[in-house]
């Protein structure tokens, strides 16, 4: 019979209550501690099974902490495609928007037209713009000269034909009181 241990001590839950483990459970125990001590070392199976194994548990324990993108990186450049005929189209109509739209524009013209002489940076600029607008308004097609040339400009003065200032002297000289006593 085993040696019992007795305490004079009560505990918490009460007496200590030994409980005797009948053969059966005894056996069971020692069974398998036996079988714990024959399972130090590697399991059984070919090194290379093991070895993948510990490969896929690795790569699932060693995930990369940092945050971003897993996007991957084109390490060769592809050339651009040239841009398509709508699309330079596009892309002046929106830079003519752009510069119909400046603000600064806006002021410096508000300017010339009070009568203000700009210094030379700033006319130069003005005139950069205005002509850069006139180019897009060329190229967009938006850009017409309705008024045809002057026939007199291009044409060699007739002895006969009055300039512009003698049609002009013409008309102010012209008597509207006499129309509406007709």
């Amino acid at each position: 019979m085993t040696r019992k241990k007795r305490t004079r001590k009560v505990g918490s839950e009460g007496p200590a209550v030994y409980t005797e483990k009948t053969r059966s459970e005894a056996d069971r125990e020692g069974l398998q501690r036996k079988k714990d001590r024959k399972r130090k070392g590697l399991k059984s199976g070919s090194r290379h099974s093991a070895s993948e194994a510990g490969n896929a548990r690795k790569a699932a324990q060693a995930k990369d902490p940092r945050h971003g993108s897993k996007k991957l990186v084109p390490l060769i450049v592809e050339a651009k495609k040239p841009m398509t005929k709508k699309e330079r189209r596009l892309s002046a109509e929106q830079e003519l928007a752009m510069l119909e739209n400046d603000a600064q524009l806006m002021v410096l013209l508000d300017r010339i037209d009070a009568g203000e002489k700009l210094g030379a940076g700033l006319q130069k600029q003005v005139d950069q713009k205005l002509d850069r607008i006139e180019q897009l308004m060329n190229q967009l097609g938006l850009l017409h000269d309705d008024e045809p040339a002057f026939e007199a400009e291009s044409a060699p003065v007739k002895s006969g034909a009055r300039s512009d200032d003698d049609l002009l002297d013409a008309f102010e000289n012209m008597g509207f009181d006499e129309f509406d006593k007709e």
